[in-house]
């Protein structure tokens, strides 16, 4: 938890003074020299915290729009609110920590580095992820894991219909139910040693260890390769 010392050392930006590309030059520069800032008034705005880099931290003090945090590359981003489309998209490294829930596409194209959503996450979590960790407290919308390549999906409650759809070698795990699979998305039990690590992963960024029944998610691997015998299932994708 943030201490008292913290904030009064913390360059406070005001997302109502300056418009979001000066706003991201001062909190691209500011982070560079590991420094903390809080932006007050952020007010659901998009492309905040757009192509950050580390060692610095910066707390957005509400909501975001789209693609807060998208092509960062260190750096730690905490919002305290509620989050709109594409949140982390393409991030090479660095952590988000979204308090409340997400809109679509959480982690999009993600490539290092670590998105943890306390709240939902709508439709295509995760899609088309090449790296990095996805950990969301609640449940994942329909499509999640859409054509990951690598990386972990991580839904500590259910995931909507059409989960995994044409996956290739994402790690999807959901603790809760799922609702309905995706093309050639199939069903396994992750070994002993998946587990401890998903575990451990899930206790690092912050949430209760307790007794869940981990269900993973894997590419069947038709569609891995073109066989004209299976142009139907193709039709579907």
């Amino acid at each position: 938890m943030e201490s008292v010392m913290d904030q009064v050392m913390a360059t406070v930006l005001d997302a109502d003074v300056l418009p979001p590309r000066y706003l991201n030059e001062q909190l691209r520069e500011l982070m560079a020299r590991g420094e903390s800032v809080v932006v007050q008034n952020p007010r659901s705005r998009h492309n905040l915290g757009v192509a950050l880099p580390g060692p610095g931290q910066v707390t957005f003090k509400g909501s975001v729009g789209y693609y807060c945090g998208g092509l960062s590359n260190g750096g730690v981003v905490e919002i305290t609110g509620n989050a709109g489309w594409g949140i982390g998209e393409s991030m090479a490294r660095g952590l988000i920590r979204v308090r409340g829930s997400v809109g679509q596409s959480v982690g999009a194209s993600l490539r290092g580095g670590t998105i943890v959503v306390e709240g939902d996450a709508g439709p295509r979590a995760g899609v088309a992820q090449k790296g990095g960790v996805v950990v969301v407290g609640g449940s994942i919308g329909f499509l999640s894991g859409f054509m990951a390549q690598r990386g972990k999906l991580i839904a500590l409650g259910d995931a909507a219909d059409g989960v995994g759809d044409s996956l290739y070698e994402g790690n999807i795990f959901v603790a809760g139910r799922i609702h309905g699979l995706g093309i050639d998305a199939v069903i396994a039990r992750p070994t002993a040693e998946e587990v401890d690590d998903i575990e451990a992963i899930v206790a690092e960024v912050g949430f209760p260890l307790k007794p869940r029944e981990w269900k993973q998610v894997i590419a069947g691997r038709k569609l891995w390769y073109f066989d004209k015998r299976e142009g139907q299932t193709w039709l579907k994708v």
